[in-house]
């Protein structure tokens, strides 16, 4: 299953319209939170907010789980070991106040296991690969090189 999430503020109709025209191809299910998101999307199953206990038992059941680039998701996913598929919302769309998205998609398109679709048309490649690695919430290399510069500047 693929859980599509894009947070609780706005509505993300690239991103739902995107998987709504890929699920036939998919071959599995796709749970989608839409949030204020109007529209009508038959391929997918659509719930518009969720509690935190529903929220959690689909994203730990899901395969893959595809959203914006919000940090709590992005978290989420490192804190139960997901791939994560993310395509930041852009100011230049509406999607958004400003584009923070795309710098936080810039900082952790490196980390193992987020996946960044820069364009909607990136996620069906994405989806289709066998080996997408899960979020992992092991320190980065930049997180331990952080810790030992905080090391050698308390140590004087």
């Amino acid at each position: 299953m693929i859980f599509a999430t894009v947070g609780t503020q706005l509505p993300f109709p690239r991103l739902i319209d995107a998987l709504e025209a890929l699920a036939p191809e998919l071959g599995e299910e796709v749970i989608a939170q839409i949030g204020a998101s109007e529209g009508t999307w038959p391929n997918l199953d659509i719930r518009r907010q969720l509690t935190p206990a529903e929220f959690e038992k689909i994203f730990t059941t899901a395969r893959v789980i595809v959203a914006h680039a919000g940090i709590g998701t992005i978290l989420s996913a490192k804190r139960w070991g997901k791939p994560l598929i993310i395509l930041p919302r852009r100011h230049g769309l509406g999607e958004h106040r400003n584009d923070h998205q795309l710098a936080t998609a810039r900082q952790v398109e490196s980390l193992p296991g987020i996946h960044v679709a820069w364009e909607a048309a990136d996620l069906g490649p994405l989806l289709a690969r066998p080996d997408l690695t899960p979020a992992s919430d092991a320190p980065s290399p930049s997180h331990a090189a952080l810790i030992a510069r905080l090391r050698t500047f308390i140590a004087g």
